[in-house]
C-alpha cells in the first residue's frame, strides 16, 4: 500500500508540472461545452424536459461530462501499449508490484491531478456562467463521490484490458482507438443514454461503458433515486471486478507470448 501511495503521489506531482497544458485543456473543454449546450438548447426547443431530464439538468450534464474527460481519460490512453512496443514493459514486470497495480497507481495519481486542475475548475466555471444544478442531499453527494471513484476504476480496468492487445497485435493503435470511439457513444458521453431508443440502451448495458459517465451523471442529476442508486453502484462494482479479473487472465496469457528483443 505504501508503494501504491508513493507512485500515485509521483504521478500526481507530474500532473502539476504541466499547469499551462492543463489550463489550455480546460479552456478547450469549456469552449466545446458551450457548443454542446447550444445543441441541447436547440434539441429542447420549447420543451422543459426530455426523457426525465430538464434543460438545466442537460446543461449540467455537458459540464459534468466535459469535467470528467481528463479524470477518466475518455479520449485516449496508450501508455501500456507504448511500453509493450518499446520493450519498457520488461522493467515494469520486474518491479515489486503487479503490472496492474503499478499502472493503477499511476492512473490514480493522474486522475486526482486532472480532478483538481480540470474537473473542479470546469464545474466551478459552469456554476458561475450557467447556474448548474447540484445534488440535493448528503446521501446523493456521497453516492456521487462513490460512483465517480468506481467509474474511474471501471474506466481504467477496460483501458488496461484493451491495451493488452499490444501483446498479440503488431500495431494495436487502430483497435484501441476504435474501442475509445465506441465508448463515447455507449457511455453516455455524447448524449445521455436516456435520449436514445430502448433497444440501444439495452445493448449498451451489456458493456461496461454506461457505468462510467452515464451512471455518474444520473446520480448527480437525481435521475436515479434510492434503490436505483444502489443498483447502479453495484453494477459498477461488478463490472470493475469482472474487468480486473479478465485483465489478469489476459495478461498472464499474453506474457507467455511476449518477446523483448535483446533481452
Amino acid at each position: 500500500m505504501r508503494l501504491f501511495f508513493e507512485l500515485s503521489m509521483r504521478s500526481f506531482q507530474r500532473q502539476l508540472v504541466y499547469r499551462t497544458a492543463a489550463l489550455a485543456g480546460l479552456a478547450t473543454n469549456f469552449f466545446f461545452g458551450i457548443i454542446r449546450i447550444a445543441v441541447l438548447v436547440a434539441l429542447y426547443g420549447t420543451r422543459q424536459e426530455v426523457a426525465g431530464i430538464p434543460l438545466q439538468g442537460a446543461i449540467t450534464f455537458t459540464g459534468l461530462s466535459q469535467a470528467t474527460i481528463g479524470i477518466l481519460s475518455l479520449f485516449s490512453w496508450y501508455d501500456l501499449m507504448t511500453n509493450v512496443y518499446t520493450g519498457a514493459i520488461s522493467s515494469d514486470l520486474l518491479k515489486p508490484m503487479s503490472l496492474f497495480h503499478y499502472w493503477l497507481s499511476h492512473d490514480f495519481g493522474r486522475a486526482v491531478g486532472q480532478l483538481l486542475l480540470r474537473g473542479l475548475p470546469m464545474m466551478a466555471a459552469y456554476a458561475v456562467f450557467f447556474g448548474i444544478t447540484t445534488p440535493q442531499s448528503l446521501w446523493q453527494w456521497i453516492a456521487f463521490v462513490i460512483s465517480l471513484t468506481l467509474a474511474w476504476l471501471v474506466s481504467f480496468a477496460w483501458r488496461f484490458l484493451v491495451n493488452l492487445a499490444a501483446l498479440w497485435i503488431p500495431n494495436a493503435l487502430g483497435f484501441i482507438r476504435f474501442v475509445f470511439i465506441l465508448s463515447w457513444f455507449m457511455s453516455g458521453f455524447l448524449m445521455p443514454l436516456r435520449y436514445f431508443p430502448d433497444w440501444f440502451i439495452r445493448v449498451c448495458n451489456f458493456t461496461p461503458f454506461p457505468y462510467t459517465i452515464n451512471t455518474v451523471v444520473e446520480i448527480y442529476l437525481g435521475v436515479l433515486q434510492g434503490p436505483e442508486i444502489v443498483q447502479a453502484i453495484l453494477g459498477q462494482i461488478i463490472w470493475g471486478v469482472c474487468l480486473i479479473l479478465v485483465g489478469q487472465v489476459v495478461l498472464r496469457l499474453g506474457i507467455r507470448h511476449l518477446v523483448i528483443l535483446g533481452g
